[in-house]
């Protein structure tokens, strides 16, 4: 990303949130996504009607920042880590079953759902797309997105332990999906995966110990420094190194980000004596880090929805994608919940799948594992899944995050008269 790309994504990012606190006053991330889709469709129908240049080859001709390269190669491990570090290790001990279904049981049967419900429907409509192709895409959209969810779903008055569940379930699933992803892809394109278990075992206990490893060692420094400044930097290079080592090993980069963050609460509550003006300037470098990264992310979502016009019956996918996705969604569901033991807050089960369904939001991990497909498929291929996980990640962040909080609302109402 150069310096002429940040200033106008930033420029974009102050404008939208100024005119949605004074105006729309929507939730913040929504606000940014939603703006930017209807920006980036002025400006294409604009060129489209001054340049007259052909629809098709005006899309052709459209780049953005790479999305991939921005969250898998840049600032996914500190979205993470500031995602995290704020989670209790006793709550996480306390619900590690139910985020241990969700995360594992859940995510695997979600994509093999959506898989085989999309294989069903591109036999239907013609589309000659191989089983492994479709449980590849499943897998890419199975996972339930944890920026998303810790930005989003955090601003709704959830119950406590209902709220960390979700975030629990969204932080740990990603490794799950991306070992899914290694294998239905390797499956795809006609190449040894290593077995999902293998691939699955590899990834997130090779993460785990890097994590627990590199967080471990960085936290001496960090524990005897006085230095305000030089604690956030030992947390930076923390998260960043132990990132960098699993990207190299083939773990997932992901889950140890993770693990940092959890492990610097747990940590820091323990051990590090803080004076509360440390505390409050480490806490707030972080929510402020946070806040910038995930703006950044949702516009450049918003203006690189666009893509999604680049594949042929587009409107009929995104119907079949979205269909297909709150399915698996409530199926995979339905049965982790028969294994994952009491359901927190006195929920019912009902009203518990009720509410997880609706809360699956989908982000930026699912759009750039569809974008690392582009190398090994057809480039027809290619657009109808990136077209199809567009489809599905604008639809959970503006549709289902809106309607977030009166769907709570129904629920809670409904468990209240049932009591």
């Amino acid at each position: 990303m150069n310096l002429y790309t940040f200033t106008a994504i930033i420029a974009l990012v102050c404008i939208l949130g100024f005119f949605n606190e004074k105006v729309t006053k929507l939730t913040y991330e929504i606000a940014l996504m939603l703006f930017s889709v209807v920006i980036g469709m002025v400006l294409l129908a604009a060129a489209a009607v001054f340049s007259g240049t052909d629809a098709a080859d005006l899309l052709q001709q459209f780049r953005l920042t790479d999305i991939e390269g921005f969250l898998m190669e840049g600032v996914l491990c500190f979205m993470l880590f500031a995602g995290s570090c704020h989670m209790k290790l006793s709550e996480l001990k306390e619900q590690a079953r139910q985020i241990t279904v969700l995360a594992f049981v859940c995510t695997l049967l979600g994509a093999c759902f959506y898989g085989a419900l999309f294989y069903g429907a591109s036999l239907l409509l013609g589309l000659n797309l191989s089983l492994p192709v479709c449980l590849m895409f499943g897998s890419i959209v199975a996972p339930t997105d944890p920026i998303a969810a810790t930005s989003i779903l955090s601003k709704f008055g959830l119950p406590k332990k209902i709220s960390f569940l979700i975030e629990g379930e969204s932080l740990f699933n990603d490794g799950v999906g991306v070992a899914l992803f290694v294998c239905f892809s390797g499956m795809a394109t006609a190449s040894s995966s290593g077995g999902f278990i293998g691939v699955m075992l590899k990834e997130i206990f090779g993460a785990v110990a890097v994590g627990a490893v590199v967080t471990a060692l960085s936290f001496l420094l960090f524990r005897y420094t006085q230095n305000k400044a030089l604690k956030i930097f030992i947390s930076l290079l923390t998260v960043s190194l132990s990132y960098v080592i699993c990207e190299a090993c083939g773990f997932s980069g992901a889950i140890a980000s993770v693990v940092c963050g959890i492990m610097f609460s747990a940590l820091r509550s323990r051990f590090s004596e803080e004076e509360s003006e440390t505390t409050v300037f480490f806490d707030s470098f972080w929510e402020t880090a946070d806040s910038l990264l995930n703006s950044f992310l949702y516009v450049m979502l918003g203006l690189s929805f666009v893509r999604i016009l680049q594949t042929e019956h587009v409107f009929l996918l995104s119907i079949v994608a979205i269909a297909a996705n709150l399915i698996a969604r409530s199926g995979s569901l339905a049965l982790s919940s028969l294994v994952m033991g009491a359901i927190p807050d006195g929920y019912d089960r009902l009203s518990f799948i009720k509410l997880l369904i609706w809360g699956g939001l989908r982000g930026g991990l699912s759009v750039a594992l569809a974008m690392s497909t582009k190398e090994m498929l057809p480039e027809q291929t290619y657009y109808i899944i990136l077209g199809g996980v567009y489809a599905i990640v604008f639809f959970t962040t503006v549709v289902q995050g809106l309607t977030m909080k009166p769907v709570y609302n129904r629920i809670s109402r409904t468990m209240l008269s049932k009591r």
